[in-house]
């Protein structure tokens, strides 16, 4: 899109372009985060002025939206509806409108709460959820107010800075023209779900010792690993489950160290894999778990439904101690478990503990790779449709950010959803889980590769 665009109504005798404040990243961003859709300016306030009256002429019955404010601490935020402006001064359900912040370069939203109402559609200034009025009284100001249909922290959007230096108001409009190409190519049919699954209950690992894969996953408290494991179990149990404690509370719902064998049905025999979960990382020290107990579980030390001690790390018995724990007892792949929507908002202290940890899993020479979940929750594209996820930019750019904060390829950075508030199993979300296990598998045969079979 060029930076200028062309006005309309009466302006157009006077000033036929008006120049957009939005940088062209900043502008590919929304993009992406919105779909393959085109901004079209219909509303700038420097230019036609701060006044509801205007606001009104500019940009009722334009279609969706997308405003987008600039303060005077440097904050760029917003918000999205794709329900008209009318003055219809009813109150709009919208389950696709949201909040945004830039965070750097990435713009991170907040969609409405389920069952609240969006905004309300009055003539006065452009408003959402009645909690966050741009333009208010007329001014170039912001009014925040308490309310329940957006949950944010107006310290995080905008720096609690009332003062608008800038608001624009875009017309937002897919573009049909434009065919989209998927940034990986998956089949999403049950034929792949179920060509995965067989290779998987058929998967045996090639040293002979070995008769399951050891796969651990490691990550911050709220991530999903719990649930990523409860999301596989499900798949091959044929309905929901929730076998493994999931949740979050602000600290970790997993307190032990847990090895989790996935059977093939629910009378079926366990399949050739373990999936083990630990208690959720923290950034503070002598919180959440402890990097000498990620040592002791790599190397095969830790014990089924050992409780973790933040304050004391594991100590084997003698008789443990003594004896190198086999082949068969060790991890064979890490697997980092990483909410895509709060990347952008990882403190330095938890990727300094990762990459800690990383340097540790390197000395001993095992894979890894990432699991990135909550895809849904990232993008709204994605959200709408989970066969999307390939093509949508937003969700590339998490997985090249993540690949980048955590050293791991962009290849081994698998975006997941697992399963949440479903009742019955979906294909898309089947065919994104069992192609992340099936990475699992593989690179543990990369690290069985460098034993001789015995």
């Amino acid at each position: 899109m060029n930076r200028s665009a062309k006005m309309r109504t009466g302006w157009d005798y006077f000033m036929p372009y008006i120049s957009s404040d939005l940088k062209e990243e900043q502008r590919k961003q929304l993009c992406d985060l919105l779909g393959n859709v085109d901004l079209t300016l219909l509303y700038k306030a420097s230019v036609h002025g701060y006044k509801a009256l205007t606001f009104h002429e500019q940009c009722d019955n334009q279609g969706p939206t997308l405003l987008v404010a600039y303060n005077r601490s440097g904050y760029i935020f917003g918000g999205y509806t794709s329900v008209d402006y009318a003055q219809s001064g009813q109150y709009i359900a919208d389950n696709e409108a949201f909040l945004f912040t830039f965070q750097g370069k990435i713009p991170v939203y907040t969609k409405v709460n389920s069952g609240h109402y969006a905004r309300h559609d009055s003539g006065g200034a452009p408003n959402f959820g009645k909690q966050l009025y741009f333009c208010y009284n007329n001014q170039p100001e912001v009014l925040f107010q308490r309310g329940t249909s957006f949950s944010f922290n107006a310290e995080r959007l905008f720096g609690n800075d009332r003062d608008l230096a800038e608001c624009e108001v875009y017309k937002v409009k897919q573009n049909l023209n434009t065919k989209e190409k998927p940034w990986r190519n998956v089949p999403w049919t049950s034929i792949r779900r179920d060509e995965i699954m067989k290779m998987i209950r058929n998967y045996k690992p090639l040293v002979t010792s070995v008769s399951r894969a050891r796969i651990l996953m490691i990550g911050p408290v709220g991530a999903g690993k719990s649930s990523f494991f409860n999301s596989i179990n499900s798949v091959f149990t044929g309905h929901v489950t929730n076998k493994a404690i999931s949740g979050f509370a602000g600290t970790s719902v997993t307190t032990q160290f847990r090895t989790y064998p996935v059977k093939n049905g629910r009378e079926g025999k366990p399949l050739p894999f373990v999936l083990c979960d630990t208690m959720g990382l923290e950034e503070q020290s002598g919180a959440g778990l402890d990097i000498e107990d990620i040592s002791s579980i790599l190397q095969g030390h830790i014990p089924d439904r050992y409780k973790f001690n933040p304050g004391a790390p594991y100590e084997p018995d003698e008789q443990k101690s003594s004896r190198p724990a086999s082949l068969q007892e060790k991890i064979h792949c890490v697997v980092y478990v990483i909410d895509a929507s709060k990347i952008s908002l990882m403190s330095d202290k938890l990727e300094e503990k990762l990459a800690v940890i990383r340097r540790e899993i390197n000395s001993l020479g095992i894979p890894q790779m990432v699991v990135m979940t909550k895809v849904d929750e990232a993008c709204p594209h994605v959200e709408k449709d989970l066969y999307k996820i390939y093509l949508s930019s937003y969700i590339k750019s998490k997985v090249q950010e993540v690949s980048s904060r955590l050293g791991v390829p962009v290849s081994c950075v698998l975006p997941v959803k697992n399963y949440s508030q479903e009742l019955e199993l979906e294909l898309n979300c089947d065919v994104l889980l069992l192609t992340a296990l099936q990475q699992m598998l593989r690179l543990v045969d990369d690290y069985l590769d460098d034993f001789e079979s015995f």
